[in-house]
């Protein structure tokens, strides 16, 4: 059997095809191929359309089709990873109502916050293990004040991947996993949380079937296989948001483990069976793809949404649009600490890391007659380490203390600067891994549809392909690097 696996990004959509039994990946494709368009009408909003989504897949599984001829109508699972926390909203007809408000976008802080205080700050925390904060909850509230008329045409919310996956299969479905990194899920109560509901004034009709994230959650319909050329009737057997799913594409599944991912955003997600909890919620808990209520398996998510995107921005901006590879040696050229250079990396949004905050990206201590671009490309690199550096010692608090981070061998931790210095920083391994969400996606699918007896036979083809260990010779000089960044982001 051939496994097909999705991956939706807010920059791309990839997909991949894996033989079942090998592990291997004999297709993959990804579109667009520079990124797709975020809409931001004004400050601090961030929007996409659900049907530019649709294109692109469709457009990825004709490229992997290609490559497979006729062994494509042997595809028997589809999996779905997704960009999290965005909200699609359908009508009766399963209809967009509107764009999809994403991960990134701001408009919702005060909603959440306005939920955390009369809801209190014990409840949520003991009940939703998060304040409300600028999540998929949140984001509706947002709709329902602001677009009275369109929200009373409702039918469905869904987040992105619940999208996708109706559109294959004509079926409004979400997960548990899904509905936790939405702050609808009650961790104490192991439910739909109805109090948040009623302090929005949510319906729970609004919400769509709910099913584990390994299951059979309807199959591709006949307007569908025509469409996307699959073969009619393949079950969607796993649906995950993209960083459960980087977790699992990385066999972490169980308590102390920890996955890494630095795309448009950076994220360390760490595994636990505690209900623990960040004061502050600055790091965040939710439902890890395996939980169940008497296995418990929760993921603690740190994220810096000022990553992968900052290094396009300065692509774009300032190396005119030099390989990233190019950047990367330029990088490397330059001594740690970047002669004094620091860039605070967070232009992407409110920091969920800073308290909801946005304070914009920041360049400091530019000197006119030392700095360079090859400085400014070292110090942005420098500048997301130590913002993961920041959410790490937040992340202990909670009980995670890693050793060892896995991560697959893609995006900004193919620089040779970016993972010395994580690892440096952070005194971990890091051990890199020939797979992506999409390849991830696809190994779900084939558990979530039962062809794999036990989840370990669905990381047969899982190798390492790298490793990097702290060099203590540099430790101190990356602490001394660090110690500056930090007193700019304290002065801000």
């Amino acid at each position: 059997m051939l496994l097909l696996g999705l991956d939706l990004g807010s920059s791309s959509v990839k997909a991949s095809v894996i033989d079942g039994e090998s592990g291997s990946c004999l297709a993959s494709a990804f579109y667009p191929k520079d990124e797709m368009k975020i809409v931001a009408e004004r400050p601090g909003w961030a929007e996409q359309d659900p049907e530019m989504w649709l294109k692109n897949i469709k457009a990825s599984i004709a490229d992997c089709n290609s490559q497979l001829g006729d062994k494509k109508k042997n595809i028997g699972a589809i999996g779905i990873s997704y960009q999290m926390h965005g909200l699609v909203i359908v009508d009766n007809n399963h209809n967009v109502l509107r764009p999809s408000i994403i991960w990134c976008d701001s408009r919702a802080v005060r909603y959440g916050e306005e939920a955390f205080t009369a809801l209190g700050k014990d409840f949520c925390l003991s009940h939703l293990l998060n304040s409300p904060g600028n999540f998929t909850a949140s984001k509706l509230a947002w709709v329902r004040e602001n677009e009275p008329e369109l929200f009373g045409r409702i039918h469905k919310i869904m987040l992105p991947g619940d999208y996708v996956a109706l559109r294959l299969t004509g079926e409004a479905v979400t997960t548990f996993s899904g509905l936790s990194e939405g702050i609808f899920w009650d961790f104490a109560e192991n439910r739909i949380s109805d109090e948040l509901l009623n302090f929005y004034g949510f319906s729970n009709d609004l919400i769509p079937e709910v099913m584990p994230s390994f299951s059979i959650q309807g199959k591709v319909t006949a307007t569908a296989a025509k469409e996307m050329d699959l073969p009619e009737g393949v079950p969607v057997s796993y649906r995950a948001g993209d960083q459960p799913n980087n977790a699992l594409s990385l066999n972490v599944f169980n308590p102390g483990e920890v996955a890494a991912t630095a795309g448009t955003s950076g994220v360390i997600y760490g595994v636990t069976d505690q209900k623990k909890f960040d004061p502050l919620s600055r790091v965040n808990t939710f439902l890890h793809v395996n939980h169940t209520q008497t296995d418990p398996r929760l993921g603690v998510l740190l994220c810096i949404n000022g990553t992968g995107i900052l290094n396009s921005w300065l692509r774009k901006n300032t190396a005119n649009n030099a390989q990233y590879t190019f950047m990367n040696d330029m990088a490397g050229k330059i001594n740690i600490g970047s002669d004094g250079l620091s860039v605070l990396p967070f232009g992407n949004g409110a920091e969920r890391m800073l308290g909801n905050k946005n304070i914009g990206a920041r360049i400091l201590g530019l000197n006119f007659n030392i700095h360079t671009n090859s400085h400014l490309f070292r110090a942005a690199q420098e500048g997301i380490v130590f913002s993961i550096r920041f959410g790490f010692d937040i992340m202990k608090e909670t009980g995670i203390t890693p050793k060892l981070i896995r991560a697959g061998a893609a995006n900004m931790l193919r620089s040779n600067v970016f993972r010395e210095a994580l690892s440096c920083i952070t005194g971990t391994e890091i051990h890199l891994y020939n797979t992506d969400g999409s390849v991830g996606a696809a190994r779900g699918a084939g558990i979530g549809c039962g062809y794999y007896k036990s989840v370990g036979e669905a990381f047969t083809g899982l190798k390492s392909v790298g490793t990097t260990v702290p060099d203590r010779a540099k430790t101190d000089a990356y602490e001394a690097a660090y110690s500056t960044w930090l007193d700019y982001l304290k002065e801000v």
